[in-house]
């Protein structure tokens, strides 16, 4: 498994049209997280940020919102952005662009939103083209900083000094809430949250108005 863990400069140069990072904004930072809602970890991550007052966007997928509604609910009722992550999970590299676009639309039922990021962060330009469209307007956000807690080959404090060591201002960070992250996630989130707020940061969500 090979994946980078800050997106490099001539990525986001090549794909101008998929937001990696909020810019102009200030001493924040935007930490997201994908794959649940989770029964368990989703609940773990809220009760971490709001001890800091800290707001997220949570990158849901479809059929975990039908199947924990509360969970979902308890999100937006705290303040927290939520995205589009389609509803089965899908690489849109494995399937047909239409098959991909009716996924997405599944997940729609459930989920009410203006953001959306591709599993696995693979998508192909026509599909990014086609959610900017008013029959989707939905707004692809990629990431600036990977955690990698998704990756069990890593450590608990290598997952940590990821977003450490490269998180800064309008910086989008990726976490997962879900079983296979959960260990890697549980540990680094509450040291990020201390160590971002000691040095003046704010964690906001990503809005529609936000984005360029």
């Amino acid at each position: 498994m090979f994946y980078l863990v800050k997106t490099p400069t001539w990525v986001k140069k090549l794909y101008p049209k998929r937001t990696w990072e909020i810019t102009g904004s200030g001493k924040e930072i935007f930490l997201s997280f994908d794959d649940g809602p989770h029964p368990v970890h989703t609940g773990f991550v809220l009760d971490e940020l709001r001890k800091y007052n800290a707001k997220a966007t949570f990158f849901c997928i479809g059929k975990n919102v039908a199947e924990h509604p509360e969970v979902y609910r308890r999100i937006v009722e705290e303040g927290h952005a939520i995205g589009n992550h389609t509803h089965n999970h899908l690489n849109a590299w494995k399937v047909k662009d239409g098959a991909y676009l009716n996924n997405i639309d599944m997940a729609r039922r459930y989920i009410d939103s203006n953001l959306f990021r591709p599993p696995y962060g693979k998508i192909n330009s026509f599909l990014v083209n086609q959610l900017l469209s008013p029959a989707y307007s939905l707004r692809t956000i990629m990431w600036t900083v990977l955690s990698g807690d998704f990756d069990t080959r890593i450590t608990n404090a290598r997952c940590l000094e990821n977003v450490l060591l490269h998180a800064k201002e309008g910086s989008i960070v990726v976490f997962h809430d879900s079983d296979k992250a959960q260990e890697r996630m549980r540990f680094a989130l509450p040291e990020v949250l201390k160590y971002f707020s000691e040095k003046g940061f704010v964690f906001s969500a990503v809005r529609v108005a936000d984005l360029v």
